[in-house]
């Protein structure tokens, strides 16, 4: 019996991606192959809840899986432990200063059982672009020296997060990012942030696995509602760590 292929791309930058239906059941997710990363394709894929991810020598692979792990912007769970932790922090939270070292950050981050990295120098220039688009953000955790403890960064379309990837560079730096960011979606009625692919320590963080079905319907109904293009800087704030400590209803930004 023949293996299953993944569809081509339509070599056009705005062509429609296949039903993910069609996606393949093993690699889970695995959608088309080839085309691009121009901004037209990127944002195509985004609203379609398709992501790329592939390693250097690979050909550009798109995917959407099923299930689908999502956070909800009021779900992020911190233990006790590290809110107690926090109560003493002197860690700061801020978007969109460094988003180049973010993600160089998020490649050069050792990763238990990975090795190298899927984040390329092709999809570093390609997420770069979209920053300066105003379509790609990072979350900033700094220390009281004001070095980089921790963040992410991932896409932003109409009210819908999409995460890309997180790293540490203090323990818990990464947790004070996601949990950052999502006390701030929150506030400004964004319900959701994509998390792509289950694992341990994101299930251990509050995430949820969400059939495709459902995840893709509000992955269209949330990226046609009017957004935030353009830097983070000052939406975001600074928002002191330790007041992550806090329950969500005493400390919410505005719309």
């Amino acid at each position: 019996m023949s293996r299953a292929l993944p569809a081509l791309l339509d070599p056009a930058p705005g062509a429609p991606f296949p039903d993910p239906a069609t996606a393949l059941r093993e690699p889970d997710g695995l959608l088309a192959i080839g085309g691009d990363l121009s901004p037209q394709r990127l944002l195509t894929a985004y609203a379609s809840g398709v992501f790329p991810w592939y390693s250097e020598g690979q050909p550009l692979l798109w995917w959407s899986p099923d299930p689908r792990t999502v956070f909800a912007s009021d779900g992020v769970r911190l233990s006790s432990r590290f809110r107690r932790q926090l109560r003493r922090s002197d860690w700061t939270v801020v978007a969109d200063r460094d988003f180049d070292g973010i993600v160089q950050a998020c490649a050069t981050a050792p990763r238990e059982g990975q090795h190298g990295t899927w984040i390329t120098g092709a999809m570093r220039e390609a997420y770069s672009r979209m920053h300066a688009l105003g379509h790609a953000h990072s979350i900033e955790v700094l220390d009281g020296d004001g070095r980089l403890a921790g963040g992410l960064y991932g896409m932003a379309l109409g009210r819908m997060f999409f995460g890309e990837s997180m790293f540490s560079a203090r323990s818990g730096g990464s947790k004070v990012a996601l949990a950052a960011l999502a006390r701030v979606l929150h506030g400004w009625g964004w319900p959701l942030i994509d998390a792509q692919v289950e694992n341990p320590h994101l299930v251990s963080l509050g995430a949820q696995s969400w059939p495709r079905t459902h995840f893709l319907a509000e992955v269209h109904r949330l990226t046609a509602l009017p957004g935030r293009t353009g830097s983070w800087q000052e939406a975001f704030g600074r928002i002191p760590a330790a007041d992550l400590a806090r329950p969500l209803a005493e400390n919410l930004p505005s719309a």
